[in-house]
């Protein structure tokens, strides 16, 4: 069973940088869209659905992980205070929903401005909620405990 601890911590924190990557490519469409008022094509859809489904990965291994520790009966986050755990948790489910509306909501606009302020405006929102929720004095990046 540590194993596979091991594994999934690993991917969480692999998929952190993914997560947080997407994010910043999301962004970088969203604002350039903004101030060129270009129109929406794919190629700007392209960033936000890579950003949803990284941020839908990282709360499926995160929901994961948090239930093989509580099987385990092991401390989700030593050292920290008790109630990190839940915002942890929390936090992660509004990055979800928030990462989901920049997408649901970019798509179901009309007008090629409201799709890149949506894109933008909800990403940005999942970006801070994401960053407020990651354990910054945790190792910046695991690789399977080496």
């Amino acid at each position: 069973m540590a194993t596979l601890y091991v594994i999934l911590l690993t991917l969480h924190n692999i998929n952190r940088w993914l997560v947080l990557l997407a994010g910043v490519w999301a962004l970088f469409r969203g604002f350039s869209g903004l101030s060129s008022g270009r129109a929406f094509v794919a190629a700007d859809r392209r960033p936000v659905v890579a950003f949803v489904g990284t941020v839908s990965l990282q709360l499926v291994l995160g929901l994961l992980l948090y239930g093989f520790l509580g099987a385990q009966n092991i401390q989700v986050f030593a050292g920290a205070r008790p109630s990190f755990q839940w915002e942890h948790l929390g936090l992660g489910v509004l990055a979800a929903v928030f990462a989901t509306l920049a997408s649901a909501l970019s798509k179901r606009a009309v007008a090629n401005p409201a799709k890149f302020r949506a894109m933008t405006l909800w990403t940005v929102l999942s970006l801070v909620v994401a960053l407020a929720g990651i354990p910054w004095w945790r190792p910046l990046l695991r690789f399977f405990n080496l």
